[in-house]
């Protein structure tokens, strides 16, 4: 081997030990490896507010004035991805339509991963997982979970949805209050 050649090759590894490469970054979150993530959206975003990112697990795109840490703010319009990290800072709300029909409000200082979403309108093996680590989420569920299973995990426990209004509330403490909302009929 040449020099440039060892040159790269211990760069690469570096930067891999260092979690800056794209597989090593997602391997850290929890989300599904970047080669397993649909390039599809399974969502948008409908409002955002304040302080709202949306991390894609899938791959970077770079650009000259990419913001500092790479991320930007998230806007309406822009499209959710299955593995996707979506966090709020302190003055932060997003809403979000997911393809199946489920709506998601996200809350100040929150934060949610997309881990798992499928969805064939025809089919009956759908699936959703998210993961709620922190804030308050209220959502009403699609279809998913009528034709499948919906999954919403806390850091107390996973709960299944069959089709429902709740609203999840995970404390600082790490204590998790759930309710249901009522719907006039």
């Amino acid at each position: 081997m040449n020099t440039r050649t060892i040159g790269l090759l211990f760069a690469g590894l570096s930067l891999a030990a260092s979690g800056l490469l794209p597989g090593a970054a997602s391997a850290q979150t929890g989300s599904p490896p970047a080669g397993e993530l649909d390039a599809s959206p399974i969502g948008k975003v409908l409002t955002a507010t304040g302080t709202a990112r949306i991390e894609h697990a899938a791959a970077i795109v770079v650009q000259a004035n990419a913001p500092p840490g790479g991320v930007g703010q998230a806007k309406a319009g822009d499209s959710v991805y299955r593995g996707d990290v979506i966090q709020t800072g302190a003055d932060g709300a997003l809403g979000i339509a997911f393809v199946d029909g489920t709506s998601f409000n996200v809350s100040s200082n929150a934060r949610m991963v997309v881990n798992e979403f499928v969805y064939d309108p025809k089919g009956h093996a759908n699936s959703t997982l998210l993961s709620l680590t922190k804030g308050t989420f209220t959502f009403i569920a699609g279809n998913v979970a009528h034709t499948g299973g919906m999954k919403v995990d806390t850091p107390l426990g996973t709960m299944g949805i069959r089709g429902t209004a709740p609203r999840v509330e995970i404390m600082d403490d790490g204590s998790v209050k759930f309710s249901t909302l009522v719907e006039d009929k």
